[in-house]
């Protein structure tokens, strides 16, 4: 390594990259209570969904209603939806990376790529990096160890079992499955951001790129994103019949001269409607798909994505369509999509711990686009908010086997249902299972000022399956646990309806589900995007003291968060959660988001 300065830390988990997939999982860990390092090898969080490459988050709600995912995911998109309603990305980076740095227990490692690692009998001890910025060499020491890069950067170097490539038919029984197995993948694609002007822009296209005169010379690719903003140039992809790692430099140059001849084929080919607009962005980093998948315990197909299968230790889900890019890319016809090979999901289908960590070293999870799944499972697996679930699994994860000092197999075997549990705490949701509910809370100890808030209880927390499980209350309206004897409470817990379906949010109906756009049309260009209306803005909690009164413990006026949980240090015989404002008023001057009544999922207290 040189004269250059070498630093050593040592940790409990160090999540190697930081993508969605590894940015949840550091923070799942670091908010259980472990000290973690999150190494990213960008100057940015988010990978796929940054603004280096600037695609938009997708997942099992993009898809399937009601299957919206909540935890960190959520939070997250709220946060974005409250603080960049024209969906900016450099605003949606500074989320991402203020979410990380407010967790104490994280210290982040920007612009660092991991290099090397040493490993001993199947078991992680170190890994080490090189941060650009600092000219430094970054040993990490730490238990365990979770791999959210992507491209499984770890396998080659700790000798992890890892595959990549498409199965035979054989190897599973899929039915997409191949007659003889290859090496080939999906491939990478390159982003492009404009916006709409009130005058005619003018593109002079660089000599070196592509020329397209014609649709058929672009191999009839769909390229109506102008007028339905809710698609991009995502087939703007190479490589999946080269090596998706090593073949990247050469890739992303074939990538730029393609994008920059599409760019030039709308402009300046044919009519597209395109006169006024004006290029933004092309990237220069490819957003790639699918590179080495790491082998697990279980190997997820796509038998158990169609039937939407439950497993015993489920930990996360998925719901995003077979979405299949075959490795021809650009070269193939995009005539009735024959670029791609896709099958709808109607059901969500369940990730199981066993697919989260490996076969082989002992103290190695991992999340994102490197799971443990079939070429043809990994087709739904790869979106970023399914990607982003799995991260706040394996991170929770990471938190327990810290505190019990056991290996992700032994977890499994013996704690998963804890793990569980603390998932659905969370708010994240786990399809075929319900929350336990606090021992406090139970329909003797509960009652409401008006209608019936039993649905409280019943360990649901969103619309599903033709069930609405949430509680309509009035404002100033109270919800009330009531004890036969004084007892210590210790937190409250709060889950509000955020709109997930966002049915009751003002915008663009095509892009009020993604959580950045990359075209800008004038008719919506200064315009918000919306908040959900349903949300409950303002309430206070409130104590039965001694002498008969209530007393405000905790009040907000400003709340833009699905889940509210706060720690509280309070003897009494009572407490009450009273919904404020919700609505819009102008007699009254009450800023709101717009719904009359609070539509509450949860109200607990521990």
């Amino acid at each position: 390594m040189g004269s250059l300065l070498k630093k050593k830390r040592r940790v409990d988990v160090c999540v190697v990259g930081g993508g969605l997939a590894g940015t949840f999982a550091a923070i799942a860990a670091a908010r259980h209570g472990a000290r973690v390092v999150l190494m990213q090898d960008r100057p940015v969080l988010g990978g796929n969904a940054s603004s280096e490459i600037r695609m938009w988050v997708s997942g099992a709600g993009s898809r399937v209603r009601n299957l919206q995912e909540t935890g960190i995911m959520e939070e997250v998109l709220l946060e974005n939806m409250y603080r960049n309603p024209t969906r900016n990305f450099s605003v949606w980076d500074s989320i991402l990376y203020e979410k990380v740095k407010a967790e104490k227990n994280i210290e982040l490692l920007l612009n660092c790529a991991c290099c090397f690692a040493e490993a001993n009998k199947g078991h992680i001890k170190n890994v080490t990096g090189f941060q650009l910025t600092t000219y430094t060499w970054q040993t990490v020491e730490a238990d365990i160890f979770v791999d959210c890069s992507g491209d499984s950067i770890l396998a080659e170097l700790v000798d992890a079992e890892y595959v990549v490539g498409r199965e035979a038919k054989e190897t599973y029984g899929e039915e997409w499955g191949l007659e003889k197995e290859d090496k080939k993948t999906m491939g990478m694609s390159l982003m492009i951001q404009a916006h709409e002007t009130d005058h005619k822009c003018e593109f002079i296209a660089p000599e070196w790129a592509y020329v397209f005169k014609t649709d058929e010379d672009m191999k009839c690719k769909p390229h109506d994103c102008l007028e339905r903003i809710e698609t991009n140039f995502y087939w703007i992809e190479l490589g999946g019949e080269a090596d998706s790692i090593h073949d990247t430099e050469e890739v992303r140059d074939e990538l730029i001269k393609i994008a920059y001849g599409v760019w030039d084929h709308i402009k300046n080919q044919g009519d597209h409607g395109a006169d006024n607009w004006e290029l933004d962005f092309i990237g220069f980093l490819p957003g790639k798909r699918e590179s080495r998948r790491y082998v697990g315990d279980y190997v997820l197909t796509q038998q158990d994505v169609e039937a939407g299968r439950q497993f015993p230790d489920e930990v996360a889900y998925g719901g995003w369509q077979i979405d299949n890019h075959l490795p021809g890319g650009f070269a193939m016809s995009g005539a009735s999509e024959g670029h791609l090979q896709k099958k709808r999901l109607t059901e969500p289908y369940g990730i199981p711990f066993r697919s989260l960590y490996s076969k082989n070293i002992d103290n190695l999870m991992f999340a994102g686009r490197n799971i443990s799944a079939s070429h043809i499972a990994f087709a739904t697996v790869r979106v970023m908010a399914t990607c982003g679930v799995m991260g706040q699994a394996v991170g929770t994860a990471a938190a327990l086997l810290i505190k019990y000092g056991m290996t992700p197999r032994q977890l499994c075997q013996g704690k998963i249902t804890e793990l569980q549990d603390l998932l659905m705490e969370d708010d994240c949701f786990l399809p075929g299972l319900r929350r336990k509910i606090s021992p406090l809370c139970n329909s003797q100890t509960l009652s409401a000022e008006w209608g019936d808030a039993s649905v409280l209880l019943n360990g649901m927390e969103r619309k599903i399956w033709g069930n609405d499980n949430g509680y309509w209350g009035m404002c100033n309206r109270a919800i009330t646990y009531t004890f036969e004897e004084k007892k210590h409470i210790s937190e409250f817990r709060l889950i509000v309806d955020s709109d997930l379906d966002r049915e009751y949010t003002d915008g663009n109906p095509a892009v009020l589900n993604i959580s950045t756009t990359l075209f800008r049309r004038l008719d919506y260009n200064r315009t918000s995007f919306g908040f959900p209306k349903c949300m409950l803005k303002e309430f206070r909690i409130e104590v039965l003291k001694e002498n008969g009164e209530w007393e405000t413990i905790y009040e907000i006026i400003d709340n833009h968060q699905r889940m509210i949980r706060r720690p509280l240090d309070v003897d009494t015989m009572a407490i009450r959660m009273i919904p404020i404002n919700t609505y819009f008023s102008k007699e009254l001057g009450v800023s709101t988001y717009g719904s009359a009544q609070a539509h509450i999922f949860a109200f607990e207290v521990r």
